[in-house]
């Protein structure tokens, strides 16, 4: 999994409550296993019209947010069900962070999981990060872990807060099997003397 230390792209504003996972990556796009190829469906109901072709009002498909790596969100982002495929659908496209007041706790779980690092502001600050969003190709925002900062365009900082745990995992690109690997020599150890256990 790729390190998360300190990101600075282009944040694209979806001001969109509720967004289901459903919505991230619709049902019909989920007959693979393989965590690529589904950035070109990601928010596909949103992204394309009936005929397959972009849908210009839709933020993703704005020339100023293309290559977005920051999405900043309604409420409730990732809410529905708690397909895995959601976050790898953001991945894939290029997102790194999410930015909301809330979201669901299997989405939010799955982002870790996934190398993404998704961040829960006030209400307050989410607004000012909308604003921040708001500005096209200006709307650069840079998100550094360490420090637990969002800085805006205008050189003004948030802090955020993060559980250790699943910053330290972000921080060093450790999914649960780099966790586990993390811990090998203990693991072998222990190993080790449960086997001299058995042949006493």
């Amino acid at each position: 999994m790729e390190k998360f230390t300190t990101l600075e792209g282009v944040a694209a504003p979806l001001r969109t409550i509720n967004v289901d996972t459903d919505r991230i990556i619709p049902a019909k796009y989920l007959k693979t296993i393989r965590r690529t190829g589904l950035g070109k469906s990601l928010f596909a109901e949103m992204r394309y019209r009936e005929d397959g072709s972009e849908n210009p009002d839709f933020i993703l498909n704005q020339p100023a947010y293309r290559n977005s790596k920051i999405l900043v969100c309604g409420d409730n982002f990732g809410c529905g069900s708690s397909r895995e495929h959601a976050p790898w659908a953001l991945a894939d496209f290029g997102i790194r962070c999410v930015i909301s007041t809330s979201f669901a706790d299997i989405f939010f779980n799955n982002c870790a999981k996934n190398g993404i690092l998704a961040i829960v502001v006030s209400p307050e600050d989410l607004e000012k990060l909308f604003e921040d969003a708001e500005r096209g190709a200006n709307a650069t925002l840079t998100v550094d872990l360490a420090a637990q900062t969002i800085r805006g365009p205008d050189g003004g900082t948030l802090h955020f807060d993060v559980d250790e745990g699943r910053k330290h995992n972000l921080l060093n690109g450790l999914d649960e099997i780099g966790l586990t690997l993390e811990r090998v020599s203990s693991i072998d150890a222990y190993e080790q003397k449960l086997a001299q256990r058995e042949w006493a």
